[in-house]
């Protein structure tokens, strides 16, 4: 097999063993295509289901994203994590109503203009939706094609992954009649996810394997090559839950930027003295210690130490902030160990 049959081998196989069935797929509707473009970034696919629905249901279309505050995307968002993505899904949606009347514009290289649509998912967007014959480079196509390339260059080094590009956009279709670049597209997405594993991948059932060069060579796991690593780091957190005689909790609004940025949380503090010091009203009841525990980011260890109060009703707990009954505090946008604590002390 040459290069030349790579895509037309993609292609059939799509169309006969490739994914159908999940919500986004067999839809040329760019909305649809880019919120679950946007939500599968870092997130497995059975994670995203139950937030796709969701955000259709309370978001059918993007006029209707573009109008909404933001503090109930982000509760809707609740969960996900890399809460970035849903601050730029919302402002993104905004621009697309502002810039372009409501309608995603046609091109990858207009979608790119958009907050928070990079390169690939800016052509996933274009092929899927428009047939546009543009290459996606996310990370599970990286695997399919440094392996089947025996691509040997550092992706760490930002010319070898534009020389990476230069060749997915070689082994486009060259003949997009019909509908040859979304199942293109879709094929090597698909390839990514349910063959051409990052470990034991399935070769024997692969559709380009013939002329793959790392099946060749035995080293399929070697792919794709790429040195640098983010150096894990770790954080101590102090985190006041203070509740009244309602049950409610205090919660603030965390900064524009920085961790958890935008999101209501519960005060935080850097020492357990530094938590004593910030309280604005002096504790009338113990500060009780609760267990610490480690909530793990992607390249950061967060040390979480919750020091629980019972705080008199009315009282202001800290310069900003408010009383949340569960109600309210459910509906927020709140990082996941926060909303998972607060589950536990209601209990």
């Amino acid at each position: 097999m040459k290069n030349q049959d790579f895509a037309p081998r993609v292609v059939r196989w799509q169309r006969s063993h490739g994914r159908s069935e999940l919500p986004w797929q067999n839809t040329r509707d760019p909305y649809r295509v880019w919120l679950s473009e946007v939500m599968l970034q870092q997130t497995q696919v059975s994670t995203v289901l139950g937030y796709f629905e969701r955000f259709l249901a309370r978001f059918p279309a993007v006029a209707d994203l573009a109008a909404a505050h933001e503090d109930e995307v982000l509760g809707l968002w609740s969960g996900l994590g890399y809460y970035s993505r849903a601050r730029n899904m919302h402002r993104c949606a905004q621009e697309v109503v502002a810039r372009f009347g409501g309608e995603f514009p046609r091109t990858a290289a207009q979608l790119e203009t958009l907050p928070g649509i990079g390169r690939s998912t800016a052509a996933a967007i274009a092929s899927f939706c428009f047939g546009e014959r543009v290459a996606i480079l996310d990370g599970n196509v990286k695997r399919v094609l440094t392996r089947f390339l025996g691509f040997e260059g550092d992706l760490a080094s930002g010319a070898n992954e534009r020389s990476l590009w230069n060749l997915a956009t070689q082994l486009l279709p060259s003949d997009v009649a019909g509908d040859d670049m979304p199942a293109y597209t879709q094929g090597l997405m698909d390839l990514g996810a349910t063959v051409c594993m990052p470990r034991k991948p399935s070769c024997l059932i692969c559709p380009v394997a013939a002329d793959c060069q790392a099946q060749a060579r035995g080293e399929q796991e070697r792919f794709p090559v790429k040195t640098r690593k983010l150096r894990r780091t770790s954080q101590s957190i102090w985190m006041l839950a203070a509740r009244d005689a309602q049950g409610r909790v205090w919660l603030e609004k965390r900064p524009a930027s920085g961790i958890w940025a935008g999101l209501y949380c519960l005060p935080c503090f850097d020492s357990r003295d530094e938590l004593g010091a910030g309280m604005l009203a002096p504790a009338a009841g113990a500060l009780v210690d609760a267990p610490p525990f480690v909530h793990v980011l992607t390249h950061k260890d967060l040390h979480l130490h919750p020091v629980i109060w019972k705080a008199p009703s009315d009282t202001q707990v800290s310069p900003r902030g408010a009383w949340f009954d569960e109600a309210a505090w459910q509906a927020l946008g709140l990082p996941a160990p926060v909303r998972k604590l607060l589950t536990e002390l209601r209990a």
